[in-house]
């Protein structure tokens, strides 16, 4: 949400009349013919970039305007802080024609900005391989004093992302072994800072100290984003960012004839004994280049798995330790799917950390890609997963509905991983009551991913309980939002009620005896204690003075839509279930 003076300024950029931007166009061109330039050139810059992304509407610069900011995003001599807005505005106008980047002379950091206009164009696959041909010949090249590589790195993640066959496999080998090298064997002494020295002396250099991790113990293997510093080297931010873009890297490219995700069942069993091999090879450094950056990235996220464990002394390098968990659990997956050499390796680390984090919910969110591992490799490594999925269709949609993003991504897991969760885990099914509280909390957020994932828990067993829990959907919101007001009351206003007092607000209510097993049936885990209650009218009732909480509102407008997709799928059921008796009945 936006602050009153930044919604104001939105609203003037968005009705600012014809006339009025014409004179704005014709100052900003003044101000980028002059050779110095001050704060007013900032500003102007600034609401101008304002102007062009305010708007759904792309806005067509006149052409010296545009010819002006391009020379000013090309030339390596603009300061960086009107790079950055050149590029900015560029990004958000009508498609121009930049020079060819092969063409380009300057920095790294000018060569991201004009390949992130260009980029941005759209996906041209003229434009988008000669953006890769440049970034990765600045990549190769040995950069000057100065200069950076990790401003590239983000722009070739672009690339990947829009065009992954710009690159030949000759590129694709090139940048493999170049994060190898980016992962594994960044420095681990600081960077050198400099400090002035005083008043009459001059700046002298630091000498750097070693790298920390998170506790403040001094690190004693390799660099990783868990690694800390003062000030860090070229090699250490490349480590950063290289890390930042592996994900996408292997899924794009790291797949080959050696280590495929979707081998048989005897390459699963061969692959058992080939992790044996690779798990005591004496170097890594005769592997492939896709082969050795499996290889060095599994290592890369075991060592960040090892370093969570270390109590962090700042609360933002805890959290860091939480981010680092996801992503490194979720690169282990990627690797096992393309070669399952690794799966017992991982599933070593993986058990070991689930047990570590099983009992704390302010790890919840690690537990997902936890989940996801052992539903794609929990067969292949014979390792029994039930009381993984039991934990995560129980507690964390009923304990943690209320946590938006952590809602969102827990339905995101149940509908991606749908057809395999109906086939394989038993509790997915019956635990639609708790897969409802995340969608009655955050209704309008989360109902076009229930859209898809309701027909899947529709079946002959489940479809009439089913109906009632959509009927009874804002009761559901009502008595989640009096949970959470119950537990976080003070501890003398939870004392239970005496059964002769009648209620007088829904709250009192939850607390009485008489209703209590109302509440506890609406709050239910898993299906099987019945379709409905006797007493709903009561029910209704009790909680008639929360009727018009803005949550039950919402949640109230968006059930008639999944009562549509009920109906839909229950009466393609019925015509199944129908066709199989009448089939039965017409072989006997």
């Amino acid at each position: 949400m936006f602050t009153a003076g930044a919604e104001s300024l939105i609203k003037q950029a968005r009705e600012i009349q014809d006339e009025d931007l014409q004179k704005f166009y014709t100052r900003v061109s003044k101000l980028l013919h002059g050779k110095d330039f001050g704060n007013e050139t900032v500003d102007s810059l600034q609401r101008l970039y304002l102007i062009v992304s305010a708007t759904k509407y792309s806005r067509a610069l006149p052409e010296d305007v545009l010819q002006l900011l391009q020379d000013l995003l090309c030339s390596s001599k603009t300061a960086e802080q009107f790079q950055a807005l050149s590029c900015a505005i560029l990004r958000e106008t009508f498609p121009c024609d930049l020079r060819n980047l092969s063409d380009e002379e300057g920095n790294s950091k000018t060569i991201s900005h004009v390949a992130e206009v260009t980029l941005a164009q759209g996906s041209n696959q003229d434009k988008v391989s000669s953006v890769a041909h440049r970034v990765l010949k600045c990549l190769e090249a040995r950069q000057p004093e100065g200069q950076s590589s990790r401003y590239l790195l983000p722009v070739l993640s672009k690339v990947i992302s829009l065009s992954p066959d710009s690159l030949t496999e000759d590129q694709i080998n090139l940048v493999s072994r170049k994060l190898v090298d980016w992962l594994r064997y960044a420095s681990i002494q600081q960077g050198v800072q400099l400090s002035s020295g005083g008043f009459f002396t001059s700046p002298r250099t630091r000498q750097p100290g070693p790298i920390t991790e998170v506790d403040g113990a001094v690190a004693a293997d390799f660099f990783t984003v868990l690694s800390l510093g003062q000030s860090y080297t070229e090699d250490q931010w490349m480590n950063m960012h290289a890390f930042s873009m592996i994900r996408k890297w292997l899924l794009c490219y790291s797949t080959d004839g050696s280590g495929n995700g979707d081998t048989d069942d005897k390459s699963e069993v061969d692959g058992s004994v080939m992790s044996m091999v690779s798990a005591t090879s004496t170097s890594s450094r005769l592997l492939p280049p896709k082969e050795r950056l499996r290889e060095k990235a599994f290592e890369y996220c075991h060592r960040l798995i090892e370093q969570s464990d270390r109590k962090a002394l700042k609360k933002s390098d805890a959290e860091l330790q939480k981010a680092c968990l996801i992503e490194a659990v979720t690169v282990m997956d990627i690797i096992c799917r393309e070669d399952p050499s690794f799966v017992y390796r991982a599933f070593a680390c993986v058990k070991a950390l689930y047990g570590r984090l099983s009992g704390d919910l302010a790890f919840s969110r690690a537990l997902l890609p936890i989940a996801q591992f052992y539903l794609n490799h929990s067969e292949t490594a014979a390792v029994d997963s039930e009381a993984v999925y039991r934990q995560l269709f129980t507690r964390i949609p009923s304990e943690l509905f209320q946590e938006p993003m952590l809602a969102f991504e827990f339905t995101q897991f149940c509908r991606v991983n749908v057809k395999v969760l109906r086939e394989s885990v038993g509790i997915f099914k019956h635990s639609f009551p708790n897969l409802f509280k995340p969608l009655a909390w955050n209704s309008p957020a989360l109902i076009s991913e229930y859209v898809e994932l309701l027909p899947s828990l529709i079946g002959p067993d489940t479809a009439i309980e089913i109906l009632h829990s959509l009927l009874d959907l804002p009761c559901l919101t009502a008595a989640l939002d009096i949970q959470l007001r119950s537990a976080s009351s003070q501890p003398s206003e939870r004392v239970p009620l005496d059964p002769s007092v009648k209620v007088s607000s829904s709250m009192e209510a939850f607390r009485h005896p008489y209703y209590r097993g109302m509440f506890l049936y609406i709050l239910r885990d898993e299906a099987g204690t019945g379709d409905t209650i006797d007493r709903l009218s009561v029910l209704h009732e009790v909680l008639a003075d929360m009727a018009d909480s803005p949550r039950i509102v919402q949640c109230a407008q968006t059930t008639p839509i999944l009562l549509q997709v009920f109906f839909n799928e229950a009466a393609q059921v019925a015509v199944f279930r129908v066709h199989m008796q009448y089939s039965f009945s017409f072989n006997t």
